[in-house]
């Protein structure tokens, strides 16, 4: 059998540190694996922000145009969701399957 050398030892040390090193530096509370799945979530959030501002953006632009009473768009409101029909019309509901 071979002998160990003082310099196989101190290599065999230095890459077992290393390698302990490495796998605390990516797997640790702080580590490379967390920051990318934080930063993947981050990505996911900042898109769901972008639509939930646009929807706002359009919902201010629907409560602004009933404040100047618009008669067209507050018609078409009160027959959409309320159900509200004119003297002598008739409505026909479609059932949904």
């Amino acid at each position: 059998m071979a002998k160990l050398t003082s310099k196989k030892i101190g290599l065999i040390f230095f890459v077992a540190i290393f390698l302990v090193g490495v796998a605390f530096i990516f797997f640790n509370n702080t580590g490379v694996v967390k920051y990318l799945r934080l930063k993947k979530q981050l990505d996911s959030l900042k898109v769901e922000t972008q639509k939930i501002e646009s929807v706002n953006e359009e919902l201010r632009a629907e409560i602004d145009s009933l404040k100047r009473g618009d008669p067209a768009k507050i018609e078409r409101i009160a027959r959409e969701k309320y159900g509200m029909i004119r003297k002598g019309e008739k409505v026909y509901r479609m059932k949904e399957k």
